[in-house]
């Protein structure tokens, strides 16, 4: 008797760290299929980087955790017209001055993400930073800062430098999300008309 209470005690022992192992690999899973949807490409270039999925993904995760923490804030409708000011000014350098059109975009960007809420540090922060509401558009950001880089050595010609210009602006267009403003008018009701 005492035998089979000790087999079952073990019986059940075995069924639940059976379950538990179970459980923890489907709650891995999510988080991986999570953290790619999310991530997107960006996931991809953390494994690759960082040997593995399981360092990744405690980067990524770091990363959220991080930007939890910050106040990142949408832009003002006034903050955003101004903005937009400035890039389409900056647009209309670039025929004759790519490279100090290209130096402004660099600049006008980190003046948007300052004005959101993402701190400036190092450009690797900032990228990582950005990939957690951006992903989209991460490494079309690192592209634009490699060719700017080229570009300060003297590397880049004027097809580089647009290429460049076309990145910043794709990360500009993401980061210029507007704060929807409260409206105190109510909406308007249709008027049904019934024959």
């Amino acid at each position: 008797m005492k035998t089979t209470i000790t087999l079952v005690v073990l019986a059940v022992l075995v069924l639940v760290a059976v379950a538990a192992v179970a459980a923890t690999t489907v709650y891995r899973r999510r988080q991986s299929l999570r953290l790619k949807r999310q991530f997107g490409p960006e996931y991809d270039r953390a494994v690759a980087q960082l040997g593995g999925p399981s360092k990744a993904e405690a980067e990524l995760r770091k990363r959220e955790e991080r930007i939890a923490k910050l106040n990142i804030k949408p832009l003002t409708a006034e903050q955003a017209a101004t903005f937009s000011q400035s890039w389409k000014r900056i647009q209309g350098l670039f025929v004759d001055n790519p490279r100090g059109a290209v130096v402004a975009a660099e600049k006008l960007v980190q003046e948007v993400m300052t004005a959101r809420g993402y701190p400036m540090g190092d450009f690797e922060r900032r990228a990582s930073d950005i990939s957690v509401d951006h992903p989209t558009v991460v490494e079309e950001y690192r592209a634009a800062q490699i060719i700017a880089a080229k570009d300060a050595r003297g590397e880049a010609d004027t097809e580089a430098l647009r290429t460049a210009f076309v990145h910043y602006r794709s990360l500009f267009s993401e980061l210029l999300e507007i704060q929807a403003t409260p409206t105190t008018e109510k909406p308007r009701r249709r008027m049904v008309v019934h024959s």
